[in-house]
């Protein structure tokens, strides 16, 4: 059987061959680690992926929800044309400051602008503004993530982009007794997705520096 040794090692071979080394972005993750944010930001693989599906996808507007220290907001703002714009929501306060400094410091504060508060606050605001997406990131608080599917479907264009991380829960999405509210939110966001027919959407399994887990993608009809 394969151990995590190998997934560990494995990303690696494949970051050192396909993801250039980026001062920025390492700097990013010590930022990070030094200010205490949990080191549960995405990996270069994944945050590589971010960027190339932004890029397939020629998106003009990203929404991120969960910004943690910024890590992913850059990735996804360095996809994007001069003109367009990551708005990114964090409800930590420190934690958006530290992302803000990153951010600058990576040349991409004129493609994001971070908005601190809770983000099922926030939402009803974007919505009021206008502002419509592309592409969504969804990368927060677990629990709250059917809510953020619903809202994701009110501020998509057509032929937007959903992306969910961290749904394959080191397997334990299918175990329907788990009393984990954050198996139980992923749970819910799947069965919204199963009933939901303006989304054609799936779930893929990875493992690798982060172990074992997986992400959702779906495009909006």
């Amino acid at each position: 059987m394969l151990t995590n040794n190998v997934w560990h090692d494995v990303d690696e071979y494949f970051i050192n061959k396909l993801i250039p080394f980026d001062e920025t972005m390492e700097n990013v993750l010590q930022t990070n680690k030094n200010a205490g944010i949990p080191e549960i930001d995405v990996s270069p693989t994944q945050g590589k992926l971010l960027y190339l599906l932004a890029k397939i996808k020629g998106a003009q507007n990203i929404l991120e929800i969960g910004t943690l220290g910024g890590y992913s907001s850059i990735w996804l703002a360095r996809a994007l044309p001069e003109s367009g714009k990551v708005y990114t929501l964090e409800i930590e306060p420190t934690y958006a400051e530290v992302a803000k400094q990153n951010i600058l410091k990576a040349g991409c504060s004129s493609k994001v602008e971070v908005i601190v508060g809770n983000a099922l606050h926030s939402l009803p605001t974007i919505k009021n503004s206008g502002h419509l997406f592309d592409l969504i990131f969804i990368d927060a608080d677990k629990p709250n993530n059917p809510q953020y599917l619903k809202w994701a479907l009110e501020l998509a264009n057509s032929g937007a982009l959903i992306i969910a991380d961290n749904v394959v829960r080191n397997g334990e999405v299918i175990d329907d007794k788990n009393e984990d509210e954050r198996v139980q939110g992923v749970r819910r966001f799947i069965d919204l997705l199963e009933q939901e027919p303006r989304i054609e959407s799936t779930a893929i399994q990875t493992v690798g520096i982060k172990g074992y887990d997986g992400f959702v993608l779906a495009i909006v009809k």
